[in-house]
């Protein structure tokens, strides 16, 4: 469901090498869904930065939903407490379908101040001319999605 009092933030920036390492990690895993966590200096909601891509291993083993497995979880929470840094972003790929949210994933959004990032690796969903996956930003808050819109900065 979209809802037109967007919480923010409207844009973000994301740096272009962890645009292309999400959409490696996204190739890498298919034809399972990838899945990975960016960690950034404040919550995305509140304008923070991202700051890096950290690829995680899909426990769902699954091309239909992921779960971040809760070793990788474990360790970048820890990782993160310890750097004062957050999750930013919470990212997985979709391999057959477009970078949206899926009912799925709405329901397992856990973190309403990360922005959720989706690679699709649908060829329906890729760019017309470059063929590059599309990926697409979200904030979920409530069961409630709402786009932000990614601005690739050099990384």
């Amino acid at each position: 469901m979209v809802n037109a009092h967007h919480p923010g933030p409207v844009t973000a920036s994301l740096p272009a090498d962890l645009l292309q390492a999400m959409i490696d990690d996204a190739r890498g895993a298919y034809p399972n869904e990838s899945c990975g966590l960016i960690l950034g200096d404040t919550p995305a909601a509140d304008g923070g930065r991202a700051l890096r891509f950290e690829a995680t291993r899909n426990a769902a083993e699954s091309p239909y939903r992921y779960e971040i497995h809760p070793d990788d979880l474990y360790r970048l929470s820890v990782a993160a407490d310890e750097a004062d840094e957050v999750f930013w972003g919470i990212v997985h790929s979709h391999t057959h379908t477009q970078a949206v949210p899926s009912p799925t994933d709405i329901g397992l959004a856990l973190y309403p101040d990360a922005l959720y990032l989706l690679v699709s690796l649908s060829d329906d969903d890729a760019h017309p001319m470059t063929g590059t996956p599309s990926v697409r930003a979200w904030r979920i808050v409530d069961g409630v999605t709402h786009e932000v819109v990614l601005e690739i900065v050099a990384g």
